[in-house]
C-alpha cells in the first residue's frame, strides 16, 4: 500500500497537506518562476530582477578583476605569457594581469640550488675512480631558463658528467686523491661547465663545484696496481735508455772528431812535406843547370853523409893520420856511438811522424848492433 494514500503516515513522520512547508516540486516551480521574470519585460516583478541582475554582473567583475592580481616575490621574477606567447618579465611588487588570457610563471631567480651526481671516471693515468659530485647553480635569465632549453636539469646532469670525465680525464689519480690539487680540478669543471651551458643558452650560472668524494672500486685495485707498476718500468726502462745514449754518444762525437782533426792534420802535413820536397828539387834543378858539376858532387856527398851517420862503422884512415901503421889509435866511440844513435833517433822521429812506409826503421833493424871498426893503410883501396 502507498505511503500517500488515506490513512497512511509518510516516511517523514507527518500527513501530506499538514505543516512543514511546500514540497520540493513547489519550490523547483517557484525558482523557475523567478528565473522567467528576469527574461520577460514588463514583468510585475522587473525591478526586483534588475536589481539582481545587477548585483551578479557587479560580483562578476569584481572576481575577475580580483582574480587578476598577482605578487611577485624579491627572490623572483615573473614571466607574462599572452596565449602562450611572451609579453613581459616583472620584477618585484604587485602586478595586474588579463585573467583567463594571460598567465604569470614565477622564476626564483635568488636561490642556490644543488644538484649531486655519481660517475665512474677514467683518469689519464688508466685508473678508475668513483667520483661523487655537486654543482650549485642559479637561473640568472628566466627567459632563456623556460624557453631555449627544453629540460634544463637535464642538461645540466649531462654537461656536469661530461666535464668532469674531461677534466678528470686529464688528471692522474695521485692529483685527484690528494686534497690539495681539488681546488684545481673542480675550477677547471666549472669554468668548463659554465662554457658549456652559455653556448646552450640555458640562463643558468654556476656558483660551485665541489667533489665530495674520491674511491677507487675494490675490483680493479689489483689490475691498478699492475697497471701502475708497468708504467714504473716503462719509465725506468726509458730513463736507462736515455742514460746508456748519453754516454755513448759523446764518446763517439769524440771519436769521430778526433778522427777527423787526425785526418786533418795527416793531410796538413802530407801536402806541406810534398810541397817541400817540390821546392826542394825545384831549387835542385834550378842549382844543377847552373853548375851541373859541382852539385852533382854535393848531392853524392849528402847522400853519403846520410848514409854513413846512420851506420854503425867507424872507418879510420891510417895514411890520412900521418903515422906509421904500428901505431895505435884512440877513438871516442862512446861519443861517436851516442852522436850517431841521437842522429839515427831523430830522424826515425821525423819519419815516423810523416807516416813513412817503415823501411828505414827496417834497414836500422837489420843493421847489426855492434860496431866494427876497420883499418885502412895504403894499399887497401
Amino acid at each position: 500500500m502507498a505511503w500517500n494514500q488515506p490513512g497512511q503516515n509518510n516516511p517523514w513522520g507527518r500527513r501530506p497537506g499538514q505543516g512543514g512547508g511546500p514540497d520540493l516540486d513547489e519550490r523547483v516551480k517557484s525558482w523557475q518562476r523567478r528565473l522567467e521574470s528576469l527574461f520577460r519585460p514588463g514583468g510585475g516583478r522587473g525591478n526586483e530582477s534588475r536589481s539582481l541582475f545587477i548585483l551578479l554582473g557587479v560580483v562578476a567583475l569584481a572576481v575577475f578583476i580580483l582574480s587578476g592580481f598577482f605578487q611577485i616575490k624579491a627572490a623572483e621574477q615573473g614571466v607574462i605569457l599572452r596565449f602562450g606567447k611572451l609579453v613581459d618579465i616583472r620584477q618585484q611588487g604587485w602586478g595586474w594581469r588579463w585573467p583567463w588570457v594571460e598567465t604569470v610563471t614565477k622564476v626564483n631567480v635568488g636561490s642556490v640550488n644543488s644538484s649531486e651526481y655519481k660517475s665512474r671516471v677514467l683518469t689519464s693515468d688508466v685508473n678508475l675512480v668513483d667520483l661523487r659530485f655537486a654543482v650549485q647553480y642559479q637561473i640568472s635569465d628566466p627567459k632563456k631558463y623556460l624557453f631555449a632549453v627544453n629540460n634544463p636539469e637535464s642538461t645540466l646532469s649531462e654537461v656536469s658528467e661530461m666535464s668532469i670525465r674531461e677534466v678528470v680525464g686529464r688528471s692522474e689519480l695521485d692529483n685527484v686523491l690528494v686534497g690539495k690539487t681539488r681546488p684545481e680540478i673542480t675550477r677547471r669543471a666549472k669554468e668548463l661547465i659554465q662554457h658549456t651551458l652559455d653556448n646552450y643558452n640555458t640562463g643558468l650560472t654556476i656558483t660551485t663545484v665541489n667533489l665530495t668524494d674520491v674511491q677507487v672500486p675494490e675490483a680493479v685495485i689489483p689490475s691498478q696496481r699492475d697497471a701502475n707498476k708497468a708504467l714504473a718500468d716503462q719509465e725506468r726502462f726509458v730513463k736507462e735508455s736515455q742514460a746508456y745514449a748519453n754516454s755513448i754518444i759523446p764518446v763517439a762525437q769524440g771519436a769521430a772528431a778526433r778522427m777527423q782533426q787526425d785526418a786533418e792534420a795527416y793531410k796538413s802535413q802530407v801536402t806541406a812535406i810534398a810541397e817541400g820536397q817540390t821546392s826542394r828539387f825545384l831549387q835542385l834543378e834550378q842549382a844543377y843547370s847552373q853548375a851541373p858539376e859541382v852539385t852533382r858532387r854535393r848531392l853524392y856527398m849528402d847522400t853519403v853523409e846520410s848514409v854513413l851517420s846512420r851506420a854503425h862503422k867507424v872507418l879510420i884512415d891510417s895514411k890520412a893520420g900521418g903515422s906509421s901503421g904500428g901505431n895505435m889509435f884512440y877513438l871516442p866511440l862512446d861519443k861517436l856511438l851516442e852522436k850517431a844513435n841521437a842522429r839515427a833517433d831523430g830522424d826515425t822521429a821525423s819519419v815516423s811522424t810523416g807516416r813513412d812506409d817503415g823501411n828505414s826503421a827496417s834497414a836500422q833493424k837489420n843493421e847489426p848492433d855492434s860496431v866494427t871498426v876497420e883499418a885502412r893503410g895504403r894499399g887497401d883501396r
